[in-house]
């Protein structure tokens, strides 16, 4: 949605206040104000000012406020200026805990993501954040069908599906990759795998706009909300981008990896390289970079799940930034407040995949010895997720074992008459029997 209210000129509210000298010093010599919510021109208009204050001498003495706060990136605005940024408290406490968190463990480590477990919640994130990812950018599958597409590894059947898989087998390739730097090539390489087969034209994949080409622009409905640098200037923006995605912690002025992250989130969205997945290559890059920076547990989340949930919010910080002097501090919050929320929704996850295995392990009881850690659970999550179907191939994909292992698996669960075998042979299919859960129960 467009800005309804852009900020004023601060050039502008200045001039208004030095005309008046008297209401000036008592303007800038009184107590600071909360900012603690650090609202957009247009947040603030919602909102009584404080005793006293007009809305714009409000506005005037927060901006005064933030300037001592503002650190300087070394990117630039369609204007040649810097993007800033203010490391707010809220900023502070948040790349702290999501620091601690993202490069700790999980619900304490040790139990929660044991070595046997560990492939399956790598899994589950990878796929949930294909399908929203997806879905951002207009990806119109059922979860259901996209889950069953890469489960089972079967070819794409619709421009929907292809956007999935290719997103998939990019965050895979980024994982695998975090180790090393970021480059133009690369990032281009990774823009043709996130976009094979679902372009418009099939040249426009890992190729940067040109001037030859109408500039892609930013709409909300009829209105044009933003509009990207020049296409001339993109192969050095990019540079530049990159050279500031390997950047480190001993770089001047010092900015946390976690905002880096961040960062180079918005700059891939700001900048807009292509024709189109802008959104998509932006959220991978933001993936890698957390990896990069040894934040081994977001490979675990699934931030997009949440951006889709309020793509509104999503888009007004990039506007908020864009409107407020380029002050990045709106994207930052935004991001780092859906990056806890994704860390908090894994804990949940994990506490409850915790749960669901010691209920299982329990109805198991005795016969427990018969099965290994993987075969529990996919006992689990048969009884979880009640599949129609499943083959081999699935099970394999799904807990990263050979087809072979996958198939002494469910032959073992057919012989304590948890599976029930299909007729067809090519592939050969087991379903969960109807009284699964009754079953577990009466094992010995």
């Amino acid at each position: 949605m467009p800005l309804r209210q852009p900020a004023p000129s601060l050039a502008d509210l200045r001039r208004r206040v030095l005309a008046d000298p008297e209401r000036m010093n008592a303007l800038l010599f009184a107590p600071p104000l909360d900012d603690s919510q650090y609202y957009h021109w247009e947040q603030l208009l919602r909102r009584d000012s404080p005793s006293d204050l007009s809305h714009e001498e409000w506005w005037f003495r927060l901006k005064l406020q933030r300037s001592s706060q503002m650190r300087t990136v070394a990117l630039r605005a369609k204007d040649g200026s810097h993007f800033t940024f203010a490391m707010t408290d809220e900023v502070l406490q948040l790349t702290e805990e999501i620091g601690r968190r993202a490069g700790g463990s999980v619900l304490g480590g040790g139990a929660a993501l044991t070595p046997d477990g560990r492939d399956m919640f790598v899994v589950r994130s990878l796929v949930e954040e294909s399908i929203t990812s997806s879905q951002l950018e207009g990806a119109s599958t059922s979860r259901r069908v996209a889950v069953e597409l890469l489960s089972t590894g079967r070819d794409p059947r619709t421009k929907s599906e292809r956007m999935i898989l290719n997103n998939y087998r990019a965050m895979q390739i980024v994982t695998e990759s975090s180790s090393d730097s970021l480059t133009p090539m690369w990032v281009l390489d990774l823009h043709a795998m996130l976009t094979e087969g679902t372009l418009d034209d099939p040249s426009d994949a890992g190729r940067l706009e040109t001037p030859d080409h109408e500039r892609v622009s930013v709409w909300a409905g009829e209105t044009q909300v933003h509009v990207p640098p020049p296409a001339h200037e993109l192969p050095q923006r990019l540079l530049e981008l990159t050279a500031f995605a390997n950047g480190s912690a001993t770089d001047s002025p010092y900015i946390p990896p976690i905002v880096r992250s961040v960062i180079i989130h918005f700059m891939f969205g700001y900048d807009h390289y292509f024709a189109d997945g802008n959104g998509r290559i932006a959220r991978t890059a933001f993936y890698w970079s957390m990896l990069h920076n040894g934040y081994w547990l977001a490979e675990y989340l699934t931030i997009s799940k949440i951006l889709r949930a309020a793509p509104g919010k999503y888009g007004d910080s990039y506007q908020y930034t864009e409107d407020d002097d380029n002050d990045l501090t709106y994207f930052i919050l935004h991001q780092l407040r859906v990056i806890k929320r994704s860390l908090d929704e894994l804990d949940a996850y994990v506490a409850s995949r915790h749960r669901e295995s010691l209920r299982v392990q329990n109805a198991l009881k005795g016969a427990v010895r018969d099965f290994n850690m993987r075969q529990t659970q996919i006992i689990e999550w048969l009884t979880r997720e009640s599949p129609l179907a499943v083959t081999a191939t699935e099970i394999a994909n799904r807990y990263r074992v050979s087809t072979q292992t996958a198939r002494n698996d469910l032959t073992h669960l057919e012989s304590f008459g948890l599976l029930e075998r299909g007729r067809a042979k090519h592939p050969i299919e087991w379903s969960p029997v109807p009284d699964l859960a009754t079953r577990l129960t009466k094992l010995e």
